[in-house]
């Protein structure tokens, strides 16, 4: 009776794992974040004032081709600074999402945006802590200049209706001494 069980349970489960989702092409864009990334910010300090900072942004797809897992961290503002994310595609939505807690925010900020037509910009929004702390508009552009540079951007509201850049990443991936051979 056990083996007539086991047998039914995978006849029946074998059509359902021919109907898993598969990873879009959407999807397949996200491999070109993965990696181990050093960070160079500038941003605007708590004070207003501008400050610049070095960190490392680690970012893997353990879950397969659907999740871009972010580990971040740095030294902000006198203090250590980590940061987790997540990037995705959603099909039903038909945008890119993602999800972002760090060290220095009580709130999750949450995102969704798409790639311009060149498949080099990825721009998101979603609401965020303002330096108020009160909830805002957080704008972020994501430039892919080449295979191991990226340029992060965000930007929030003014008072004005106008938008001011809040800090810019340049992101430097590391490469292992062997991908440096020459002729290849």
């Amino acid at each position: 009776m056990k083996l007539l069980t086991a047998l039914l349970s995978l006849a029946l489960a074998l059509p359902l794992a021919a109907q898993m989702p598969q990873p879009t092409p959407e999807h397949q864009k996200l491999a070109v974040f993965v990696g181990v990334w050093d960070a160079q910010m500038e941003y605007v300090g708590m004070d207003g004032k501008p400050a610049k900072s070095n960190g490392t942004y680690v970012r893997k797809q353990p879950m397969g081709a659907f999740w871009l897992v972010d580990n971040f961290q740095a030294q902000m503002m006198g203090q250590q600074f980590r940061g987790h994310g997540t990037t995705g595609y959603d099909p039903a939505k038909k945008k890119y999402v993602g999800s972002w807690v760090d060290s220095m925010t009580p709130s999750m900020m949450v995102t969704e945006g798409s790639f311009d037509k060149t498949g080099k910009i990825l721009t998101m929004s979603g609401m965020g802590p303002g330096h108020d702390g009160t909830p805002v508009v957080h704008r972020t552009v994501t430039t892919i200049k080449d295979k191991n540079t990226h340029v992060f951007e965000m930007f929030i509201p003014t008072p004005d209706g106008t938008e001011m850049k809040m800090m810019t990443i340049v992101y430097k991936r590391r490469v292992k001494v062997l991908d440096k051979v020459p002729g290849k």
